[in-house]
């Protein structure tokens, strides 16, 4: 049971906090880069872009802190280019779009917030829906009071318009709610992170995950536990 709860803490927390995250990031990224290509012509875009991929790649840093809790196992951060030495500082301004994995974490910001918002949504509903229907029979007798307040679904169904029917039905859909309310919100959490790991665990030069892009040397870059 303690685990179930845990895992049910894990998920849920990790679905609605992604949501404001993925909302920062989204309209940080198409702002961004809409402003960057916009003005690229006049170069002035050009530290724009380069700016907003910094920022997508502290987002992306910050998913990557929040995957194995609900993965199950450390995930590789990609490795980034570094800053060559003696670079001029139109290089060094430059340097966040030279990674190919900066592109990936732009992408991200994008695809990330439908995910998250429906991720979000769903899991809202579901612990909605338990709480609200459990508790039901301690406010449902003062609903079915209420002068014209049918009988609702329960009326419709052919099930009858007495107010016992009609608390009793919307408290068992408040237990349904409660008892798949473990599963559905593991969904949402795995669609997101699934999401996030294709996108933001994964190399995108030809050097594997522990060499450095540029010079072959081996990396002790963070894993992200």
């Amino acid at each position: 049971m303690r685990t179930l709860q845990r895992r049910l803490a894990t998920d849920t927390r990790y679905v609605l906090l992604g949501l404001p995250t993925a909302v920062i990031g989204f309209t940080g990224v198409v702002a961004g880069v809409s402003a960057g290509v916009g003005t690229a012509v006049v170069f002035a875009g050009l530290p724009i872009l380069a700016g907003t991929a910094a920022m997508a790649r502290n987002l992306a840093d910050v998913e990557r802190v929040a995957l194995p809790g609900v993965l199950g196992h450390p995930v590789d951060r990609p490795p980034y280019r570094p800053v060559p030495a003696g670079a001029s500082w139109f290089r060094r301004v430059m340097n966040p779009l030279t990674s190919g994995q900066a592109w990936l974490d732009l992408l991200h910001g994008i695809v990330a917030f439908p995910v998250a918002l429906a991720a979000a949504v769903v899991a809202l509903v579901w612990w909605v829906g338990a709480i609200a229907g459990l508790l039901f029979p301690l406010y449902g007798w003062v609903i079915a009071a209420i002068p014209g307040v049918d009988g609702g679904l329960p009326e419709l169904l052919g099930l009858g318009d007495g107010d016992l029917v009609f608390v009793g039905f919307n408290t068992l859909v408040g237990v349904l709610f409660a008892l798949t309310l473990v599963p559905v919100v593991r969904g949402a959490a795995l669609l997101k992170a699934t999401v996030s790991q294709a996108l933001l665990t994964r190399a995108a030069f030809p050097a594997t995950a522990h060499e450095d892009p540029v010079t072959g040397a081996p990396l002790t870059g963070p894993r992200w536990a």
